[in-house]
């Protein structure tokens, strides 16, 4: 009865409900774990971004026979030079458009309120009902604009706080460079066997697919973004560069992110001039036509094999559980986890013998 399939499963559901139960149980134990993840998870997130970023530069420059320590000064060199042109070039930009956005918040303001009522106003003179979760909607959308203004320094505040954080991000970029080939022989030194070797596979699948997924995402998130500027640009929509900015971090989440992004570029047109919210939304049409069929077959092919609607709910679903935040992880994680299910389905003949045989 022990090797049977539903008896090991039902073991496998009956421990993680076990051991979740521990440790909810046990919550205060953790307590000090938990503050040391939360203080280094953003540093640490971000070091290794920018890892898969700058992975193939370093690749690159050892293949011919630059040294280990050379090829990481060049890549903080070449990231100093991109940093301190965004600086000189396009920092004015984006400070001229604050200034402006923030002059004019006050009258944003008024007007999506204004937009709203006129929204409401069509509906009841159609007699239509939109029912309460539009109006819920609306609400919650105007307390969020009102909390916004209110709580501006504490989003400074926040922002600085935020600024310190991010000193130790060139320590954990800077070690990861160094030393990325030792963590997968550290991690299994202590197996043996087959299982062993299982385990250095795994591993490198799970390299490659965060590799391949945080390469293609973020080419392909510049290359979007760039390609609304030009857009928003020509048709002479305010605050573009605001816009294609804050698209090139949602367009970073697959198929939800572009759609978040449209809509700010929506609202703020539709403000300037309603004409303009055809031209933003056909800007917005053509340039997904290029991502699906172009620029993301192309970069990043099918490596992840995600259907659409499976990336919606997990984006969704993470954005209620973890916030912002967690929607920009929610992929990779779930791509990651996919890796270790298939590898694990794959190989459980040859795992479950090699469990055993260290068992005997």
């Amino acid at each position: 009865m022990v090797n049977k399939a539903w008896f090991q499963t039902a073991t496998a559901i009956v421990m993680t409900l076990i051991i979740i139960t521990l440790v909810m149980n046990v919550g205060v134990l953790f307590q000090p774990a938990a503050i040391v993840l939360s203080t280094v998870f953003i540093p640490l997130l971000a070091g290794g971004l920018l890892y898969y970023v700058t992975m193939p530069i370093q690749k690159f420059l050892e293949r011919r026979g630059v040294g280990r320590g050379s090829s990481i000064f060049t890549i903080f060199v070449i990231i100093l030079i991109v940093i301190t042109a965004l600086v000189l070039i396009i920092a004015p930009m984006i400070v001229n458009e604050i200034q402006k956005f923030v002059a004019r918040w006050p009258l944003i303001q008024h007007e999506i309120a204004y937009l709203f009522d006129f929204v409401l106003e069509q509906t009841e003179r159609f007699d239509i009902d939109i029912g309460n979760p539009i109006n819920e909607l609306v609400d919650q959308g105007l307390f969020l604009l009102r909390q916004i203004t209110v709580n501006f320094f504490s989003i400074v505040a926040n922002t600085v706080t935020a600024l310190l954080t991010l000193i130790l991000i060139p320590f954990f970029f800077f070690f990861m460079l160094k030393d990325h080939e030792k963590l997968i022989p550290t991690i299994t030194r202590p197996l043996k066997g087959s299982f062993r070797g299982f385990v250095v596979k795994l591993l490198n699948n799970i390299d490659k697919t965060l590799a391949s997924f945080v390469q293609g995402q973020i080419i392909v998130s510049i290359i979007l973004a760039a390609l609304l500027y030009i857009g928003y640009t020509l048709i002479g929509l305010e605050y573009a560069l605001l816009l294609a900015i804050f698209a090139l971090f949602m367009n970073v989440i697959p198929f939800i992110g572009p759609w978040i992004a449209y809509f700010p570029a929506l609202i703020l047109a539709l403000i300037q001039d309603p004409i303009l919210v055809i031209g933003v939304s056909i800007i917005t049409l053509v340039a997904q036509q290029i991502d699906g069929n172009i620029i993301t077959p192309n970069i990043i092919g099918n490596t992840l094999k995600l259907h659409p609607l499976t990336v919606i709910t997990i984006v969704l679903a993470a954005g209620n559980i973890g916030g912002f935040i967690a929607m920009l992880i929610a992929i990779p994680f779930y791509a990651v986890v996919k890796v270790i299910v298939v590898s694990i389905y794959d190989y459980r003949e040859d795992l479950r013998e090699s469990m055993f045989r260290h068992i005997e």
